[in-house]
């Protein structure tokens, strides 16, 4: 069943006008940085923001279940009904390397999921989890959890990579989101889109795309022709603040 309320799980309080107007529309959960992960050196301590983020999602859903997304996510239709009903929910994504790996491995993404309360995916995961964290960042994420899927089949329900991650992690695939243009009818099989913001939204890093927050105005996603555009336009108030 879908929930009817929206939390919004977070170390430190969101700020900005958008915030001002979404805050009405959502019950605020405040949870500790890191929830006790063994990232405080070594390997994991450049990533603990993510990891913290990675274990704390699956807490929630095991505990309450529902539907969990990244920040970075624009949702461009209803989450299907039928998906509803599976024990858990995930998505394809772009094939990942990974150094002991001679090719890419198929993987699936830890952006959005969807679960029942108690789920044996999201248990099992959760269980896991620590064991699997290598110092990557996706080993013990999205690398385990497509382990899991192809060994378990009947615990989780996997959507195609167009459903919830149409665009690839990668220089082109980001190219293709951020900077255009849109081509008609790309996103018709898309439930939501995440925008891998963590690969361009520093305005210093430059190596998957030329775009950055700072160019995330809404004048250019009112006129641009891309892929973002398309997808946030939607979302824009009609304001006179703009």
């Amino acid at each position: 069943m879908a929930p009817d309320e929206i939390v919004l799980h977070v170390a430190e309080l969101p700020y900005g006008v958008y915030w001002d107007m979404a805050r009405e529309l959502v019950t605020l959960d405040r949870i500790g940085v890191c929830g006790g992960l063994p990232i405080e050196a070594g390997p994991w301590a450049a990533y603990s923001y993510a990891h913290a983020a990675d274990v704390a999602r699956l807490d929630i859903l095991a505990a309450d279940g529902g539907l969990y997304a990244d920040i970075d996510t624009l949702f461009l239709r209803p989450i299907p009904e039928t998906l509803w009903a599976a024990p858990a929910v995930i998505g394809r994504e772009a094939d990942v390397s990974y150094g002991d790996a001679e090719l890419p491995e198929p993987s699936m993404s830890n952006a959005l999921l969807m679960a029942a309360p108690g789920s044996d995916f999201i248990v099992e995961w959760r269980r896991r989890i620590f064991d699997a964290m290598d110092g990557t960042w996706s080993g013990h994420s999205c690398r385990l959890a497509t382990r899991l899927a192809v060994a378990n089949p009947d615990w989780v329900h996997v959507e195609p990579q167009s459903t919830f991650h149409p665009f690839d992690h990668s220089p082109a695939g980001i190219a293709a989101m951020l900077e255009g243009p849109f081509v008609p009818g790309s996103l018709d099989h898309t439930v939501s889109m995440h925008l891998c913001a963590h690969l361009w939204w520093d305005e210093d890093r430059r190596d998957f795309s030329r775009f950055c927050a700072l160019d995330a105005t809404e004048d250019r996603l009112m006129s641009d022709n891309t892929a973002l555009a398309h997808a946030a336009r939607p979302h824009l108030p009609v304001t006179d603040l703009w």
